[in-house]
């Protein structure tokens, strides 16, 4: 493992060029008051040597949860120290975007051990699809084992290819999940209600379909799904104030979006969007139509938008209330400023670093924690100076 301390470096912040388009005409895009940016961010190493690391979570005993898209899971200690893969994980289909993806921790974990994980499963006959199982992690032994695993839902139909999965698991204040599912490269999917393609579902932690979702007994509709009309959304987090659910998908060429899923709405895609096919060709109608919902936010050109997190400590204040993004593309840490449910500025940080951000996690300690999508990836964990 790299040492920490010969590797700590200050990374001075930079303010964007503000290229990313109001989505709408009350939203207003205005640099940072000069005070907001005279501090430098530390970036600090916590593990390196992680193949592709997607995603992370915090352990009650200050250790870290990060699963490898190629299929294993890992225990990081706090002195970086990567474990064997835990044993117990279901097997994936690592292939293209596929893999083993999100990880997300049940509230009573301390109690109940439980984790939930999603994952590209493969489906026989060449077929796979977005799947999400929930289990107990012991930790006892040298990297841990997941016990009782059981599958409480998958994406349907299956299909083949490598691309499109979403999808990110993120736990309610009631205690539901929702999860983020991508189109699976099936663009018009994204408009049927009788397929999960480009959907975000809400489901219990038992996998049932919660009562009070939109489509509950409507002939024809799977009643899991939320909302609709969405692309590939990698990033999703609650509102720390509100508790609502924000989340990010990636566009085409241009258009990655920034969307407040709302129950039984639209989302548009691919009738509506800021992007362009990779061809050049025109997608959809244009940017609005009647009865779907435009984004909050859009970046164009694209980020490539996964993983997001709001921080809501007071260790930082200039960073408190942010929303931080991270960008695969374009190799940097996105700090927007929320204003209500308007974005009303954007910082680009970590863009000397020269790294793909794949997962942003605001940390109990009050540090903003960063996965880099890399064969030798590292969590990192950034301060400000």
């Amino acid at each position: 493992m790299m040492s920490c301390r010969s590797f700590i470096r200050c990374v001075a912040l930079a303010v964007t060029a503000f290229a990313a388009i109001p989505a709408s005409a009350e939203q207003t895009q205005a640099p940072l008051p000069a005070a907001e940016t005279a501090r430098s961010v530390v970036v600090t190493p916590v593990a390196s040597g992680l193949e592709h690391p997607w995603a992370l979570q915090f352990l009650p005993d200050g250790r870290y949860l990060v699963t490898e898209r190629a299929g294993r899971l890992r225990i990081v200690g706090a002195d970086g120290a990567i474990s064997p893969p835990v044993a117990g994980v279901p097997a994936v289909f690592a292939s293209g975007q596929g893999g083993l993806l999100d990880v997300a921790i049940a509230p009573d974990f301390a109690k109940s051990g439980r984790i939930y994980l999603s994952y590209a499963e493969p489906r026989g006959a060449g077929s796979n699809g977005t799947t999400v199982a929930r289990g107990r992690l012991a930790l006892d032994g040298p990297g841990g084992r997941l016990e009782d695993v059981k599958v409480i839902f998958r994406q349907v139909p299956a299909t083949s290819g490598g691309l499109h999965f979403g999808s990110r698991i993120v736990v309610a204040r009631d205690g539901n999940l929702f999860v983020t599912l991508g189109e699976r490269y099936q663009r018009d999917r994204a408009q049927d209600l009788d397929k999960h393609y480009g959907k975000v579902v809400r489901i219990t932690p038992d996998g049932a379909v919660p009562p009070d979702n939109p489509f509950v007994g409507r002939s024809g509709v799977l009643p899991e799904i939320w909302s609709y009309g969405h692309r590939n959304p990698q990033s999703a987090a609650l509102h720390p104030a509100t508790g609502v659910l924000w989340t990010v998908e990636h566009g085409a060429r241009g258009g990655d979006e920034i969307n407040i899923p709302r129950a039984g709405l639209n989302y548009g895609w691919p009738v509506i969007t800021y992007g362009i096919d990779y061809s050049g060709a025109r997608i959809g109608v244009g940017t609005t139509k009647a009865g779907m919902e435009p984004p909050v936010y859009y970046w164009d050109p694209s980020i490539a938008p996964s993983g997001m997190a709001f921080y809501d400590s007071d260790r930082f204040p200039v960073w408190k209330g942010s929303l931080f993004v991270g960008a695969l593309a374009r190799q940097h840490l996105s700090r927007l400023v929320i204003n209500g449910e308007r974005v009303v500025a954007e910082e680009k940080l970590l863009v000397d670093l020269g790294e793909r951000i794949r997962d942003v996690r605001a940390g109990p300690d009050g540090a903003v924690y960063v996965l880099t999508d890399h064969p030798q990836g590292q969590l990192l964990r950034l301060t400000l100076r």
